[in-house]
């Protein structure tokens, strides 16, 4: 287990790499996580580095694909830092981005608070708290030049690969009876049309959701209100260049946009 010097070490080595846009192969052995809970350590102190209140929580590796594409086994929860949100239709910058995708998403604002707890909440528990669906596009990357070599708790500390995030406005449709498992977002890029679909998402993205709460949960921390979680690509992630354009509609639950420069 990394002491409280290790992990403030590595969080700046990891913060310092984010904000001048530049890799590292690997931590040093001697701050590097061995496990998950010291990922998770290291990512908590990166939250610190903040002025501005948590904007949420991310899920990565949600599918299949997304799990190929980093090289883990399941799913790794990041937090969403308020300075990396970019608003519905703006620019991202494709600056220091190697991972260079997009990927587009199903995410929760949550209306009430959901404390740690020693039982597990259940899906229905986690959307009662729930307030707003959103469609939304996350643009990840990450610190270390081979991210697929990097491992898993490397990946935790590295914020889940965390790094831009555009959310769109919340859906006025009916969403709590619909079947997201079979919600197929269609995303125009360059020009092509690719048809994503909700069961890419854990098998359901109100099953993404509920793995993110217990997740915290388990790492003893609250979910807020006001606070949102992205779910996961539910479509592979997709190559962005300088340039693009990226829409996803997500029919009556919405659309929204980005233009990477």
């Amino acid at each position: 287990m990394l002491d409280t010097s290790q992990i403030a070490a590595a969080s700046k080595i990891l913060h310092d790499h984010w904000r001048a846009g530049t890799k590292l192969r690997a931590l040093v052995d001697a701050i590097r996580p061995r496990d998950r809970a010291d990922g998770y350590a290291v990512q908590a102190a990166l939250e610190k580095t903040s002025r501005e209140k948590l904007f949420g929580w991310k899920i990565a590796a949600t599918s299949e694909a997304g799990q190929k594409h980093i090289n883990v086994a399941g799913p790794l929860a990041g937090r969403i830092l308020a300075e990396t949100v970019i608003a519905d239709g703006g620019i991202a910058s494709m600056t220091g981005n190697e991972m260079r995708v997009g990927e587009p998403e199903f995410a929760f604002r949550m209306a009430h608070d959901l404390p740690p707890r020693s039982s597990a909440y259940s899906v229905q528990e986690a959307l009662d708290a729930v307030g707003t669906l959103h469609p939304a596009i996350e643009i990840p990357d990450s610190r270390f030049a081979d991210f697929t070599a990097a491992g898993e708790a490397q990946l935790i500390a590295d914020n889940a690969c965390a790094h831009l995030f555009v959310l769109g406005p919340a859906t006025s449709a009916d969403w709590r009876t619909m079947d997201l498992v079979e919600e197929r977002p269609t995303i125009t890029l360059r020009g092509e049309r690719y048809t994503g679909h909700g069961r890419n998402v854990l098998g359901d993205p109100r099953v993404a959701l509920a793995w993110c709460v217990n997740e915290l949960r388990g790492l003893g921390l609250m979910l807020r209100a006001g606070e949102v979680i992205t779910t996961g690509t539910c479509h592979p992630p997709l190559p962005i260049a300088a340039g693009d354009d990226f829409a996803a509609d997500f029919g009556v639950l919405g659309k929204v946009s980005v233009r990477f420069a």
